[in-house]
């Protein structure tokens, strides 16, 4: 039995974008191993046919953690033998790829979810780049989350042309029709909004995500109060300890009825119906699934201009583009979409999720992509 092992660096990432295709790739022969954190539940998500293997990997810099989880992957990986290591996240892929490598793995993918010293400056930056560097180095594959990510990437000079891929349309694990489903979008719409006091006539925007300053947090709030009008926002994810947003402008908009704070929340496309657009002003991102999640229900985005947010949409139809850290030109998209026919951009969005987006699609051609690099087809 071929025997191939994911790693990345914390059981959050795998519950939130991998299991599916964990569960389909094991449905289908192989033997798939999970390595992160240790978290007593998820195994029982995983399933009995995966099997979860617990390794601490340092999210930051850490000397001791990463001494320990390098000798800790590399024993691991020398010991089981695997045909295929693949591995996200850039901290996990640095360890993992050096490991593997180590280890003599023959197939070492790298599923590169997005390039995170794009948010970083001076020699942090610098630091982050040579991290990407070794880990795409190190690896006889790479499997970019969105064309543009992989366009940047070949630009900067992190990987050739030759070495990178995107698994169909991009996107890590697609997203689930069953789940995001369009034919519950008014039913889900009512009963959301009445339970946060909502009006079936409230034009809502939304926001799903960290509540931070890197996903443009500052520029939205900006925006929405120059509105001034009768228009309601819902941030729907946690406020981040460091967060770095204006302080005033937080306090000013957390004291403004017409904006809600809301705690995440596990059932998310219902949320997702009750607003009218989404909106994702993003500094950085490596794809941008809740664009997908939100269009797949019916909702509309507005997206900064940036690799990632671009690959989840049909500029104008589905979406609009506004250029990244302008809180004036959001200010103005904020008012233009309401003039457009949103409903039916909604309509496009559902129908361009499910033709581009759909995670039972993504995990067959994930299966062949598994295929071809281990010489199987």
């Amino acid at each position: 039995m071929i025997k191939i092992c994911y790693v990345v660096t914390i059981p959050l990432t795998i519950e939130s974008f991998f299991i599916p295709q964990l569960q389909y790739l094991a449905a289908n022969g192989f033997d798939v191993t999970v390595v992160c954190s240790n978290d007593s539940n998820l195994q029982e998500k995983l399933g009995e046919s995966i099997r979860f293997y617990p390794i601490d990997i340092p999210r930051g810099i850490s000397v001791g953690g990463s001494i320990y989880a390098l000798k800790a992957l590399t024993y691991f990986f020398k010991k089981e033998k695997f045909d295929l290591i693949q591995y996200s996240t850039p901290n996990a892929a640095f360890y993992s790829s050096i490991a593997a490598k180590k280890a003599d793995c023959k197939v070492r993918n790298y599923h590169l979810m997005g390039l995170r010293y794009l948010g970083a400056s001076g020699m942090g930056r610098t630091i982050l780049k040579v991290i990407e560097r070794i880990a795409c180095h190190n690896s006889t594959s790479i499997e970019c989350v969105s064309k543009s990510n992989m366009e940047m990437g070949i630009k900067e000079g992190l990987f050739p042309k030759e070495k990178v891929t995107v698994v169909w349309n991009g996107s890590t694990g697609g997203v689930d029709l069953s789940r995001f489903d369009f034919s519950k979008r008014q039913q889900w719409r009512m009963e959301i909004r009445k339970e946060l006091g909502y009006s079936s006539s409230d034009f809502v925007y939304g926001f799903v995500g960290r509540i931070t300053k890197d996903k443009g947090i500052d520029e939205l709030l900006f925006a929405f109060l120059e509105l001034n009008d009768n228009s309601k926002l819902l941030l729907v994810g946690d406020i981040e300890k460091d967060n770095h947003l204006d302080v005033e402008l937080l306090a000013k908009a957390q004291q403004n009825s017409n904006i809600k704070f809301h705690s995440f929340v596990s059932d998310i496309e219902r949320y997702y119906a009750a607003i009218d657009v989404l909106v994702l002003p993003s500094y950085r991102e490596g794809f941008g699934n809740v664009v997908i999640e939100a269009g797949a229900v019916g909702t509309p985005a507005i997206v900064t201009d940036i690799p990632g947010p671009t690959d989840t949409i049909d500029r104008e139809k589905t979406a609009l583009v506004v250029p990244v850290k302008n809180p004036n030109t959001l200010a103005e998209s904020l008012m233009k979409i309401r003039e457009r026919d949103y409903v039916n951009m909604g309509e496009n969005a559902a129908q361009f999720a499910k033709e581009m987006f759909d995670s039972k699609v993504l995990c067959q051609k994930i299966l062949e992509r598994k295929e071809t690099l281990l010489g199987l087809q």
